[in-house]
């Protein structure tokens, strides 16, 4: 690759028209130089403090702009800005340099496909179904319900005979593995998103019931269907929690040390074995600690319902915490070498890109690197 091709591919990314193979090929060559060249060198890259003031004006600027359009940007831009320009500028300084470099080795010698719709249901008589593999339409009758698989992959409950669901007494259990989510209509007409790794048991029918209680194990979305009758539960490992009708995220994975109730809509009361009831508005998020403290505070509920709306989002996150979202979705093992990171990561990128774009967004702040062999990723310095 000439200069020119490397100074013209480096402003097509900056300016957002390079096409992915564009992205991938500057992206290695990138790393190739950055390697080359990590000591300052005068006489190729000019006075240091000049590119400097340069770099910082537009990186000022772009900070900026930030604040205006912070959910578009792709992983850890906030932070990544600066090297992303900083490459802009050194490529610049680079034109004066006769030296090609003909061939880079490729980033990853494995890539991983990113999960799908995919989820096991398990009926009453205890017959397990796999989803993905049936056709679409009617897959099951039990107690006056009829159960229907769409072709986006929902599941839907309709009611076929009032009479016989007001006796059923059956629950039935949908199950996500690593790599896989689901959609369900339930009777009542709530909505849930199930994420990757997550179990959701509910009755086949509510009308033999009082309230409307299932129990959760992972992560869900759910969109809460109003019954001022017949209040909705959600019950896990660690809290409770009660709506009439409402939309909320709850992210209740044993391997986190947090459980996390965010509230978009409507109103929850979250409790827990050995603390007082907390009431949540719109825009606010409880979090239960192992030891059953449980805070409220306001927060960006974008982040929390990313997964659903089919991105991977950060804020502030440590590696650890975003490898355990890879781990799920990408149905990875996950290995830790060396020292880790203690950086913090942020911004956002599509959950259905192979697990190595998400990789190099992480990488390109170069605070933590990454190799991929089967389907194991090992995490280092």
């Amino acid at each position: 690759m000439t200069n020119k091709e490397f100074r013209d591919l480096a402003i097509k990314c900056e300016d957002g028209t390079a096409t992915e193979t564009e992205r991938e090929r500057f992206n290695q060559v990138y790393d190739f130089l950055s390697n080359q060249y990590k000591e300052w060198d005068p006489v190729l890259m000019k006075d240091e403090e000049t590119v400097k003031d340069y770099v910082f004006e537009l990186l000022s600027h772009d900070v900026q702009q930030f604040e205006k359009r912070k959910k578009q940007l792709s992983i850890y831009k906030y932070i990544g800005v600066a090297a992303s320009i900083l490459i802009l500028g050194i490529a610049v300084f680079y034109t004066n340099r006769a030296k090609k470099v003909e061939q880079v080795a490729p980033l990853y010698a494995n890539d991983v496909a990113p999960g799908g719709n995919k989820a096991f249901l398990v009926l009453s008589n205890g017959k397990r179904l796999a989803l993905g593999e049936l056709s679409n339409g009617t897959i099951a009758r039990q107690s006056g319900i009829k159960v229907t698989k769409k072709a986006d992959g929902q599941l839907i409950y309709t009611i076929e005979d009032h009479g016989q669901t007001r006796q059923a007494n059956e629950y039935n259990t949908i199950e996500t593995p690593k790599g896989g989510q689901y959609e369900v209509r339930l009777p009542d007409g709530t909505i849930v998103w199930l994420n990757s790794a997550s179990t959701l048991k509910y009755p086949v029918s509510f009308a033999a019931f009082k309230e409307r209680k299932v129990l959760l194990k992972g992560e869900a979305y759910f969109e809460v269907a109003k019954d001022s009758q017949h209040p909705f539960t959600v019950k896990s490992d660690r809290q409770t929690i009660e709506v009439l009708g409402t939309h909320f995220n709850v992210n209740t994975y044993p391997d986190e040390p947090l459980v996390k109730t965010t509230l978009l809509e409507g109103s929850v009361k979250v409790s827990s074995n050995n603390m007082a009831d907390r009431v949540l508005k719109p825009g606010q998020q409880a979090d239960l600690s192992m030891n059953g403290e449980l805070k409220v505070s306001d927060v960006d509920t974008e982040l929390s319902v990313a997964w659903k709306n089919k991105q991977f989002m950060f804020e502030s996150e440590k590696i650890e915490t975003i490898m355990r979202m890879i781990e799920r979705w990408y149905n990875v093992e996950v290995e830790y070498t060396g020292e880790k990171t203690e950086e913090r990561f942020g911004g956002s990128v599509s959950r259905f890109d192979h697990v190595s774009k998400v990789l190099k967004s992480l990488e390109s702040t170069g605070k933590v690197h990454f190799k991929i062999q089967g389907r194991k990723i090992y995490v280092s310095r």
